[in-house]
């Protein structure tokens, strides 16, 4: 009974920490190098300035990838992450070029990282100018 008790115990405890642990192989300075080259210089050219990760904190960045919304909610967050967005840019953003193999998934994942590390609550809050 206190062996089944024990397995249990250790199953939940595994399965709460899974999450995190995915989240751990994910590259932020890779997620950092591709927000400031893409996301950042689209905001500086067309959406009327940087967005620095430190003008959310980490709760507002989950929400915000929750949400799938960008753009007053005209597009989709996962759509900047697409081999379409990084294809459509590549000629002109080196950062879409270099990442062009990476899979849509991972690279999300990487610049989930490097927002929850800079957020205003992160570890290192970042600004991006």
């Amino acid at each position: 009974m206190k062996m089944r008790t024990l397995l249990m115990a250790g199953s939940v405890v595994v399965a709460t920490l899974m999450p995190a642990l995915a989240q751990a192989d994910a590259d932020w300075k890779r997620g950092r190098v591709y927000y400031r080259m893409v996301c950042t210089q689209c905001h500086t050219e067309k959406a009327g300035g940087a967005i620095s990760p430190s003008v959310k904190t980490k709760a507002e960045w989950v929400a915000y990838f929750q949400a799938d919304k960008h753009a007053k909610g005209k597009d989709s967050v996962k759509y900047y992450f697409s081999g379409k967005f990084r294809d459509s840019i590549k000629a002109t953003n080196k950062a879409a070029a270099k990442f062009s193999d990476v899979p849509e998934d991972e690279l999300a994942a990487d610049v989930k990282e490097f927002l929850q590390k800079g957020a205003k609550d992160g570890d290192a809050p970042a600004r991006c100018s």
